[in-house]
This record gives C-alpha cells, sequence and structure tokens, in this order.
C-alpha cells in the first residue's frame, strides 16, 4: 500500500468519525430542545412560560390610573367634586403600583416609564386647565409646565447614558446630590411631596369654582340700553347673551359656569397647607436639572478626552 493511499485512507476515517461527532451532537441537542428542527431555544423556554410584560399587576394599575385620569378630565369643566374625586385616586395610585411591584416582584422598566409619563401628562392637563381658568397667571403655569417635562426627561435620559440602561433614575449618589438622594430613596419623603404638589394643584382647580366674580376682560361691553334690560329678578331676553359672551364655549361663558358652585374654605386651607411643599418641588426640580446637565457635561468631556479632543493645532514655521 503506497504512502499516498494510506493518507487518503487517514483521511477518510477522520472524516467519518468528525461526521459521527456532529451528528450525535445535533440528536443530543435536537433532544435537548425537544423542537424537533434542531433551532436552539431560548433560555426564557427552558426556564418557564413567557411573560406578558403589559399584563404585570403595576402596569394594570398604571393602566387604570390613565382610564380615570381621562376620566376626570371630562368632568373637569364643570364638575369639579367628581373631577377631583377621580383625579384623586389616581394620583394615589401612583403609590400603590410601587408597592404591588415589589410584592409581586414585577419591577420593570416599562412600567417605571408608565408611571413617569401618567404623572408628567395628568399634571400638565391640569395645568393647561388652571391657565384657562386664571388665565392672569398663565405664564405661571407655563413655566412650571416646562420645568416638570424638562426636569424629568434630562435626569431621565442621563441616567440612562451615564449610568447604563439597567440603572434606574431614582438611584442617585449622595455625593452627587443628597438632596435629590433623599428626595428619591425616601419613600416617605417622595409620598409626601408628590402628593402635596397635586394637592395644590387640585386645591386652584376647586379655588376656580368658588369665585363670585367674572373677570371684566373676558366680557364685551354693551349699550346702557340693553344693560337697562338686564335687571336681577326679570326675565333675560335670551339674544342679549351673545352680547356679553361671543360662544358658549368662551372662557366668559365656562367662568360664568363655574362662578359660586362651591365654598372657598377648604380650597384656601389646602392651598396654604400644601404651598410650601409644592415650592419645595418646584426647587427639587431645578436642582435635578441642575445636576443633570452637570453629569451629562462630564460625560461629553470624557468622550472628547477619549477621542483626542481639542486636537492641538500645529505651529506655523
Amino acid at each position: 500500500m503506497s504512502v499516498r493511499q494510506t493518507r487518503r485512507q487517514a483521511a477518510q476515517a477522520a472524516a467519518a468519525e468528525s461526521f459521527k461527532v456532529a451528528s450525535d451532537g445535533t440528536a443530543d441537542q435536537i433532544a435537548m430542545n425537544g423542537n424537533g428542527n434542531g433551532a436552539p431555544v431560548t433560555e426564557a423556554s427552558e426556564d418557564g412560560p413567557k411573560e406578558n410584560i403589559f399584563l404585570f399587576w403595576p402596569n394594570i394599575i398604571g393602566y387604570s390610573r390613565i382610564v380615570l385620569a381621562i376620566a376626570s378630565l371630562y368632568y373637569m369643566p364643570l364638575h369639579p367634586r367628581t373631577c377631583s374625586l377621580l383625579y384623586s385616586v389616581s394620583c394615589l395610585l401612583d403609590a400603590l403600583d410601587g408597592y404591588a411591584a415589589r410584592a409581586f416582584e414585577q419591577s420593570t422598566r416599562f412600567g417605571a416609564v408608565l408611571d413617569m409619563v401618567t404623572d408628567r401628562c395628568t399634571t400638565s392637563c391640569l395645568l393647561v386647565f388652571l391657565s384657562c381658568a386664571f388665565p392672569r397667571w398663565t405664564i405661571v403655569f407655563q413655566m412650571l409646565l416646562s420645568l416638570d417635562f424638562s426636569s424629568h426627561y434630562i435626569h431621565m435620559y442621563t441616567t440612562l447614558t451615564m449610568a447604563g440602561s439597567e440603572s434606574s433614575h431614582k438611584n442617585v449618589d449622595e455625593s452627587r446630590s443628597w438632596i435629590l438622594h433623599l428626595y428619591y430613596t425616601n419613600k416617605t419623603v417622595l409620598f409626601v411631596f408628590c402628593a402635596l404638589n397635586e394637592l395644590f394643584f387640585i386645591a386652584l382647580y376647586l379655588l376656580s369654582f368658588s369665585s363670585p366674580l367674572l373677570s371684566p376682560s373676558l366680557l364685551n361691553s354693551v349699550s346702557n340700553s340693553e344693560a337697562m334690560q338686564i335687571q336681577a329678578g326679570a326675565q333675560v331676553n335670551t339674544s342679549l347673551l351673545s352680547h356679553i359672551f361671543p360662544n358658549p364655549y368662551s372662557a366668559a361663558a365656562l367662568e360664568l359656569a363655574r362662578a359660586n358652585k362651591m365654598d372657598s374654605t377648604w380650597p384656601w386651607i389646602l392651598t396654604a397647607i400644601s404651598f410650601p411643599v409644592m415650592a419645595m418641588k418646584q426647587f427639587i426640580n431645578i436642582v435635578q436639572i441642575v445636576k443633570a446637565s452637570k453629569w451629562l457635561a462630564e460625560g461629553d468631556l470624557a468622550m472628547r478626552k477619549a477621542q483626542g479632543l481639542p486636537r492641538k493645532k500645529s505651529k506655523s514655521t
């Protein structure tokens, strides 16, 4: 037998052995997978049934918050008691979903985002109504709305960028900001600040239904002869109302519908109690913007340094 034939036989034997080993491994893999096609399976299918994140209990509570908030918006223009009740329950459920997440071990990033987005949207809707109810203070409500959105957005974005997607926006290091660390890590402090902040705006909302006067700037001027026809206890010609209110959906018409619907005592008490906490909450939002901006700038400096920027300019001779 020549050397060439011996080498050919050895190569054929090695190929047959390799095919046998590969076949055995494939068979073992198919038997392990149990799906009949040899395709690898994910670890989730091996460990147990696939979970539906959208049906976790904390997220279901979050959906109910959205439904209650929408219902409160429906009653908001003319029904202060019903609206306040629905809105308050929606806000209180914000604390319940956190307990449910810990109790059922169902804390998810989707749930955290859903919770934050719901908070921002419900508060912004109420501030929009307050801007209509108190036109003189519109710019204040616009600034509060902008501050709320911007502070939470930049804080969330900075946390995801600098600390990674696995980090929570509530994990604030004490060395970076002790006030944010206390605000986010102490559940009692977080609940009190969020609850009284919302209570302040709800109290302002109730105050808009207790004013006995209309804003003169919202009314159209009428002639003396037409004004003489509008007397207390006398039947009013409804055609005259078109001279006072441009249309039934005007700000003046809604203000007239809200006037004297409830006593102002309790709304004023709630406003006085919750105002200091609301003001402190806005200060925390400002701190949140400043600290997040500095942290993001530190990341930009580190990235530019890694890229060799700024490049040194060569001296011209």
